[in-house]
């Protein structure tokens, strides 16, 4: 066998532990088997805010000297198979970094699989995953997102329900008695074993072609040579407003354009302009001033500079103008004020769609007590 890596991409914060559990227990799985494996975080000790997209490693070899040949790199960019925790990470992720948006493929090896928890199907998932140019495997295990984070942990087995899936996908990495074996000792939880051998029982692959999927190309930003980079990582901040196209009036504030936010969102808030009654509070509260006002006096969030945290629903003072929906009903950042000014009647009709068929919220809680009310419902 040769060295084989797992890449697990996650939701910062949010899901540090399931990540941190996943590949932990691939390297455990892969020591019975013989095998020697390492786990480690991409960012190591960088700080790791809600949302942002973050990874964590496993690597696993035959030997010391393969495993430490491979670990010279400073990031693995073959791996076998990727896990997206979240399935609106399907859309590409901006890392800390700021170098562009990176497919959430683009480090997964030829024939590798892309590993997803989500309720989507294959076909839905493929619209949102960016081309390759190279086949790949797709596998779904069944679920919605996991918040399973620093301070709150939704005990939903889902760690384990990959881990059975990770053994169907790449038996050559861990085997399903080695993975059951682990789970049995780590977690000391007979169900979550039997989770596990469900979920390998059920998963199954699906082949997508080189030319399958988002044909968008990911935006990229040229990168300083090493005798132009400064002491730190700097985002300039831009002074002044910017001018928009068609816009005559209003006011667009300047945005530094290499600092994208939105692979941070798993939400965006879809605004009802018919109700809104241009208060201000939005505008005022947003921490990341992505509210641009209109020519005729509305806020329009900016989906490029939104990164869905939600504060507008929650100070808005009008029953229901702003709703957050969940980031996988929309498959642009298109402007929402631009779309209701041309055709008033078709938004209604588009935005009572978005808000009518809203998935489950992938992180966060509308109100207190509503993690517990889930967990209910779950296990009615």
């Amino acid at each position: 066998m040769s060295t084989g890596s797992v890449e697990v991409v996650y939701r910062g914060i949010f899901q540090k532990t399931l990540a941190k559990n996943i590949c932990r227990g691939v390297v455990f799985a892969a020591r019975k088997e013989g095998k020697i494996g390492m786990a480690f975080g991409r960012y190591s000790d960088s700080p790791e805010r809600n949302g942002i997209p973050a990874k964590q490693f496993a690597v696993v070899s035959d030997t010391q000297e393969e495993l430490q040949e491979y670990l010279s790199r400073y990031e693995p960019d073959n791996n076998d198979v990727t896990i997206a925790a979240d399935d609106t990470l399907c859309k590409g992720v901006e890392s800390w970094a700021w170098y562009g948006l990176q497919p959430i493929n683009k480090l997964l090896k030829e024939g590798g699989t892309l590993l997803v928890p989500s309720m989507r199907s294959p076909d839905d998932l493929i619209r949102d995953i960016h081309r390759k140019g190279a086949p790949y495997n797709l596998a779904i295990v069944k679920g919605t997102a996991s918040f399973s984070g620093l301070w709150v942990y939704k005990n939903d087995h889902t760690d384990v329900r990959l881990l059975g899936a990770l053994a169907k996908v790449a038996p050559h990495i861990i085997g399903r008695d080695a993975i059951l074996e682990t789970i049995r000792e780590q977690w000391k939880d007979e169900q979550k074993v039997a989770s596990a051998k469900k979920s390998y029982e059920l998963t199954k692959s699906k082949s997508v072609g080189a030319d399958q999927g988002n044909d968008e190309v990911p935006f990229e930003f040229e990168l300083p040579g090493w005798t132009k980079m400064e002491e730190g990582l700097v985002i300039r901040g831009m002074a002044g407003e910017q001018k928009v196209a068609g816009r005559d009036g209003g006011y667009v504030p300047a945005r530094n354009p290499t600092f994208k936010k939105f692979s941070t969102r798993t939400m965006r808030p879809v605004v009802n302009f018919d109700t809104c009654t241009q208060c201000k509070i939005c505008w005022l509260q947003c921490p990341d001033t992505c509210f641009d006002i209109t020519p005729d006096g509305f806020y329009d969030a900016n989906m490029e500079a939104c990164c869905g945290c939600g504060v507008c629903e929650a100070v808005c003072p009008v029953d229901n103008c702003i709703t957050m929906v969940n980031e996988q009903a929309f498959t642009d950042n298109a402007s929402q004020w631009e779309m209701w000014a041309k055709d008033k009647e078709g938004y209604s009709a588009w935005m009572s769609k978005k808000i009518a068929a809203q998935p489950p919220r992938s992180h966060g809680f509308h109100h207190r007590g509503q993690y517990a009310e889930e967990i209910a419902h779950e296990s009615s």
